[in-house]
């Protein structure tokens, strides 16, 4: 099976959950003979960190118009070097434009979230999530088979987008275990890092974004702080939200209690995982899976996670300690001064280690895409 697979944009060079998930596809689906060649918009270093897998049709940051031109030229370019019996879409906006060179081949669409809904949340211009909304809708009309994330994700689909069930599959997000099961203690983990030692540290990393719940989790840190006062939050990231957290932090006097780190290379993620106490996700709206979940405990951390989402199906059947009650700071500082307390039960770095071995392994995911792209084939 031969697919040609259009990206956002190339994982390495713009760390991002879709990127993540459309890098692991193009590494891992090779291995189960789903042969991957990829466009995204990116550098021209691509094809060379892709060993010639993916190409870049155009520069993340060129305008809107010349990013279209370039992916029709290269879906152009490559259907007329070789033939492909699937076309599968990451990234509505970049599928758009080549609906008229697909033909006949079958489409079959990634959902990793619903843009116009996204785009809704974190700024209120109606027109341009109508825009998107209808530009989305155009391609999934046209696709034969969907993979989703989560029930979340499904759910939005069929409700928002009107697409039917029998289309949907769930196949959730996976991971490179190797990657973060690293073995390290988290004492060894914090001397690397240059990390407090003796204090209690929580991890968070997550886009700077509204949906995310940062203002929530550093407001939270105000009320842990009155019963933990040596606690320590580590928040890793960059976005939008930089300066209004910074703000909120000084205006709460919490600057020995939470450091923004900024962007943290993907090589030190397992790092900052191991040497934290737990991981925490508040993410307030829109979440599909929760990626970021599932790393933590892949380093053997358990995480917190807020009941938004993708993130209770991941996090309830392993324990449903691990789920705040709600997003709004209260909640988040309760949740976080019941653990910190010992009320709340964290699971062992073995048992997080072993979920994720049994559930959000990359090769059996792998196996369950190419499923989904081989009933598309005799649709």
């Amino acid at each position: 099976m031969k697919t040609l697979q259009i990206g956002l944009d190339w994982f390495p060079e713009q760390p991002s959950g879709l990127g993540r998930v459309y890098y692991n596809c193009v590494n891992y689906l090779p291995k189960v003979d789903v042969e991957v060649k990829g466009l995204v918009a990116g550098s021209k270093k691509v094809s060379l960190g892709s060993q010639g897998q993916v190409r870049a049709f155009a520069p993340p940051d060129s305008p809107l118009i010349k990013r279209c031109q370039g992916i029709r030229k290269s879906v152009c370019q490559l259907l007329a070097e070789s033939d492909y019996s699937l076309i599968v879409s990451h990234f509505a906006l970049y599928t758009f434009p080549i609906q008229d060179l697909i033909g006949d081949r079958p489409l079959v669409t990634h959902f990793h979230g619903p843009w116009a809904l996204e785009s809704g949340v974190e700024a209120n211009k109606r027109i341009a999530v109508k825009v998107k909304k209808w530009l989305e809708q155009s391609v999934y009309r046209r696709s034969q088979q969907f993979i989703v994330l989560s029930q979340t994700f499904s759910d939005i689909l069929h409700q928002e987008y009107q697409v039917p069930l029998e289309k949907i599959n769930i196949i959730p997000g996976g991971i490179n275990i190797d990657c973060f099961n690293i073995n390290l203690a988290p004492i060894e983990a914090r001397s690397q890092l240059g990390w407090h030692q003796d204090r209690p540290i929580i991890f968070c990393i997550r886009r700077l974004a509204k949906r995310m719940g940062l203002e929530n989790l550093v407001a939270a840190m105000a009320k842990v702080r009155t019963v933990y006062p040596d606690i320590l939050l580590h928040i890793a990231g960059k976005g939008e939200l930089a300066t209004t957290l910074k703000t909120q932090i000084a205006e709460l006097e919490l600057e020995d209690n939470v450091k923004l780190l900024g962007y943290i290379p993907d090589e030190q993620l397992p790092l900052c995982y191991r040497a934290a106490n737990f991981s925490v996700v508040p993410t307030v709206a829109l979440e599909g899976f929760g990626l970021i979940v599932v790393e933590s405990l892949a380093a053997g951390t358990p995480v917190l996670g807020t009941p938004i989402g993708g993130i209770p199906e991941i996090l309830k059947p392993f324990s449903e300690d691990l789920v705040f009650e709600g997003y709004h700071p209260e909640q988040l500082a309760r949740g976080i001064i019941e653990t910190l307390s010992g009320d709340r039960i964290l699971p062992s770095s073995q048992s997080c280690l072993d979920y994720v071995q049994t559930n959000y392994n990359w090769p059996a995911i792998a196996q369950k895409i190419k499923l989904v792209y081989q009933r598309a084939l005799t649709d």
